[in-house]
């Protein structure tokens, strides 16, 4: 019992000694580790993540029993690591990259009579495309660009309608198998190609429209919507979650919500980033 008091004292001394920049610094790195296991949790790495810490047990009971020559070579070995850690996981330490980047400003806009339009037809080809058992994949951009997938499809530029929507995904047009990529509420192309999710937690029944869809959303900060062909169900994928049979109604909503900025429900990034935003414009005019 005294060992466990002494331990017990111990650590409330230590505890005591934690000021702020301790938290932030804890915080932080806490962070950040819980980003390294999302990004081994979406990609197949699992098994290199296990290689890693592999080595790094044995390199420390390597040094633990003195076995020089061979803790040597693991910290080396770790050295060089490091430079094909770099290179093996250059996609995802880029996506990370962009999402820390894009993080810090606002992936919603103020509503525009152009964006409650866009909004609306969308669900409107949506509901009406659901009732015919019509394939879509409809794709909001945000604020990470979608340019190199605007480029695997076909330019379109036009005004978001429904009928429009409705006939990209004719079953018998040329340009039904691919996503449509709205951009600034406007329709910017179709028949694009996706990058298909990694993941193998998927209901089997989903397709490789919805695998599309959800892959796309795990690596951009994109809203994509899907309307299944086979059962003619409304799905909506985001940051890698698919959220499935929506009614138009609630469709609607969760539009509203992912792409429109409400000022009362704003989050501190977003208050943050118009704040640096009136900053910059502020700036310039004076200049």
């Amino acid at each position: 019992m005294e060992t466990i008091a002494n331990l017990l004292n111990t650590a409330i001394s230590y505890i005591r000694t934690i000021g702020v920049s301790d938290a932030i610094d804890i915080l932080i790195v806490a962070y950040l580790i819980y980003k390294t296991i999302d990004i081994v949790r979406r990609t197949n790495s699992k098994n290199v993540a296990r290689a890693i810490l592999l080595l790094l047990v044995v390199l420390v009971l390597s040094y633990a029993f003195g076995l020089t020559m061979i803790n040597y070579l693991l910290r080396k070995a770790m050295e060089l690591g490091l430079i094909a850690l770099v290179v093996l996981f250059q996609p995802e330490l880029r996506r990370l990259l962009e999402r820390v980047g894009s993080s810090f400003s606002s992936s919603r806009s103020v509503s525009t009579p152009a964006m409650e339009t866009a909004i609306a037809q969308t669900v409107l080809a949506c509901s009406e495309m659901s009732e015919t058992h019509t394939g879509a994949l409809i794709i909001f951009e945000r604020n990470e660009d979608l340019g190199s997938i605007i480029n695997t499809g076909t330019l379109v530029n036009a005004d978001i309608t429904a009928e429009l929507l409705k006939n990209l995904f004719y079953n018998k047009a040329p340009l039904h198998d691919g996503a449509v990529i709205l951009r600034n509420n406007r329709i910017a192309a179709a028949g694009c190609v996706l990058p298909l999710t990694k993941s193998r937690n998927l209901s089997k029944d989903l397709g490789m429209r919805h695998r599309a869809g959800i892959g796309l959303s795990e690596q951009s900060d994109a809203v994509v919507v899907i309307v299944s062909e086979e059962s003619g169900a409304i799905s909506m994928a985001i940051d890698g979650m698919l959220k499935r049979h929506l009614n138009a109604a609630a469709l609607t909503q969760l539009l509203h919500n992912e792409l429109i900025i409400d000022e009362e429900t704003k989050t501190w990034k977003e208050k943050l980033s118009d704040y640096l935003r009136r900053l910059t414009v502020r700036k310039r005019d004076e200049e």
